[in-house]
């Protein structure tokens, strides 16, 4: 475990400052991207931190019948996005926290965020909730064991799930990034990463069409403040899982000393990678449509085949 000292808390309250400033951004350049692209002129890149500067300002109202579980799954989800931004090597290895940074962990901390808001769209007991819950369901079951293979898969050259350790071992052997189980678990986590953001052609985050939802069906009911934390959660999740594909399969420029220097550099890079991700993100939705619903875990089953894969060749291609 990495000791504590003043520059390991100083990484940590950096990287975490940073995804919190970044994330709300980060929505805002894809939905400006995807406007430029389509003709139009777009809110502007802060709109999102404006919009959620307005639902705090409102009182956050209940759905008549619903429990306790509805209140609670909006902090549940930022909190547990929040975890992973703290734990996971986003600016440095260096951090008082890397003993937690497992793959593993922060899958299991995905899935509880996703089940968190499932619950909260069958507590409400609307149609378009339980629709909702059950898509989101049925993606997380698809979803998770890619991560898992892909874990596997990226772990075992190192002998350790811990991502700092991953992460430095890739920096000092650049060749592995172009090895069949790098590139074949990239594309595995690059399919999940777009599911589990909610991104086309899995879900369209700007659609209103309540047939086609999958996220936003299980947040309709949502206000205020409340809303305010689940949107801004999703901001930061979708930052969270590009921040992770692009450190596991690029990760130069995370500091691996807790020097300012380092840890400066390591912050404008990391903010440089997502940038550039998020926006190749939003220029390919540009092209695509929504996939049918059951043509989903076609697309899933093939990263899952992808993640096998990437296992087979980490081990019988070493």
């Amino acid at each position: 475990m990495t000791q504590l000292s003043p520059g390991t808390l100083a990484g940590l309250a950096l990287q975490l400052a940073l995804l919190i400033l970044v994330a709300p951004y980060l929505v805002g350049v894809m939905r400006q991207v995807r406007a430029r692209m389509e003709g139009r002129a777009g809110a502007g890149i802060g709109q999102p931190w404006r919009d959620l500067r307005k639902q705090l300002a409102k009182e956050p109202i209940s759905p008549e019948g619903s429990s306790w579980i509805f209140t609670a799954a909006a902090p549940v989800l930022l909190a547990s996005t929040l975890v992973i931004a703290a734990v996971a090597p986003f600016v440095s290895t260096k951090s008082p926290l890397d003993r937690v940074a497992d793959l593993f962990a922060i899958v299991a901390l995905l899935l509880l965020g996703t089940v968190a808001l499932a619950l909260a769209g069958l507590d409400t007991g609307t149609a378009f909730g339980g629709m909702g819950a059950s898509r989101e369901i049925t993606i997380a079951a698809l979803a998770e064991p890619t991560i898992l293979l892909v874990g596997f898969a990226v772990s075992a050259r190192v002998d350790s799930s811990n991502l700092a350790a991953i992460v430095e071992r890739i920096q000092h052997s650049p060749a592995e990034v172009l090895s069949p189980a790098s590139l074949l678990a990239a594309v595995a986590l690059a399919v999940v990463v777009i599911a589990e953001a909610g991104r086309l052609p899995v879900d369209n985050p700007s659609t209103h069409l309540e047939l086609t939802m999958i996220h936003e069906a299980m947040v309709l009911e949502y206000s205020g403040r409340d809303l305010a934390m689940v949107e801004f959660a999703a901001g930061l999740r979708l930052t969270v899982l590009l921040g992770l594909w692009a450190n596991l399969f690029l990760p130069w420029g995370v500091a691996t000393s807790a020097s300012p220097l380092a840890l400066g550099l390591g912050a404008v890079v990391f903010a440089v990678k997502v940038t550039v991700l998020a926006v190749g993100v939003a220029a390919a939705e540009v092209f695509m449509a929504k996939l049918r619903l059951f043509r989903v875990p076609e697309l899933l089953a093939g990263s899952f085949l992808f993640g096998v894969l990437a296992v087979s060749s980490s081990f019988f291609l070493a």
